[in-house]
């Protein structure tokens, strides 16, 4: 697998898959194993997600890399430059001068700061997180009391779906990176975005989380910037789909995404190869 070195000298590894038009897609390529696995299952969560998505879209080059693991291990000044100069030197790293990309929650977000700075994108994709009326301000205050709370014993009777009873197991390095990167989009006047590539948002019609007063008491809304401006969005050249149903963790899982993913990239004139 060919590691790539980011502009603050660490180096992450990208797994390239196959041969055709190039997706960035920031997912482990390797399955969780053990606790890790059993954790991620009791959430609803894949713990092959990354290999699944990467399986199910044969005949695109597909570059996949485990960018949130990355920072995880290596925490930077998360900002929204930050983050562009390491996904364009990640396309640099593996040759792709034009790719689309594809990213879901704060990844989603991510690939529409990349999109604002580059002009190599031959669509985006995001998933769980709106182009319009995005949760900024809550996602700060989410963010902040995690930042808060990190470093503290966890304790292990946490009932899946509960997010009152989550424990924070992140080091204060670990959560302070998302608060900074919150602090910087502040100020983000999401309405005023004008894109020209090809361009797709999604989310389950649940994505809809209630945080108790521990997490900063606010609301955070995914579906619902979607739903109420679809007409607004698809108007301004978006597509949007709202997956009936499913909710923030569902919604993200490779047979609710390849549905909607692949055949809106098949659309566009980056028709993959015939395996």
């Amino acid at each position: 697998m060919p590691e790539v070195t980011l502009p603050d000298g660490t180096r992450i590894e990208a797994e390239v898959n196959g041969a055709g038009p190039v997706l960035l897609l920031p997912v482990d390529p390797r399955p969780a194993e053990g606790p890790e696995a059993d954790a991620a299952r009791k959430w609803g969560a894949d713990p092959e997600l990354g290999r699944s998505l990467i399986d199910g879209l044969t005949g695109f080059r597909v570059v996949a890399f485990d960018y949130q693991g990355h920072r995880m291990a290596h925490p930077a000044e998360l900002t929204p430059e930050v983050i562009t100069e390491d996904f364009l030197a990640i396309a640099d790293g593996v040759d792709a001068p034009r790719f689309s990309y594809y990213g879901y929650s704060w990844l989603a977000l991510s690939g529409l700061q990349l999109a604002l700075r580059t002009d190599r994108l031959d669509a985006l994709v995001m998933g769980g997180y709106p182009p319009v009326d995005g949760p900024y301000e809550q996602m700060l205050a989410v963010t902040r009391a995690t930042h808060e709370m990190s470093g503290t014993p966890p304790k292990t009777d946490v009932m899946p779906g509960d997010w009152d009873s989550v424990q924070v197991t992140l080091s204060t390095a670990q959560t302070k990176q998302f608060v900074t990167l919150y602090e910087a989009l502040q100020e983000f006047d999401d309405r005023s975005v004008e894109l020209s590539c090809p361009r797709l948002a999604f989310a389950g019609s649940e994505d809809r989380i209630e945080y108790g007063e521990r997490w900063g008491g606010v609301t955070v809304d995914i579906a619902g910037p979607l739903i109420r401006e679809r007409a607004t969005l698809e108007a301004r050249g978006w597509t949007v789909e709202v997956l009936d149903g499913l909710d923030h963790m569902s919604a993200m899982q490779a047979k609710a995404v390849l549905p909607v993913l692949r055949p809106f990239l098949e659309k566009l004139s980056l028709r993959p190869r015939v395996p």
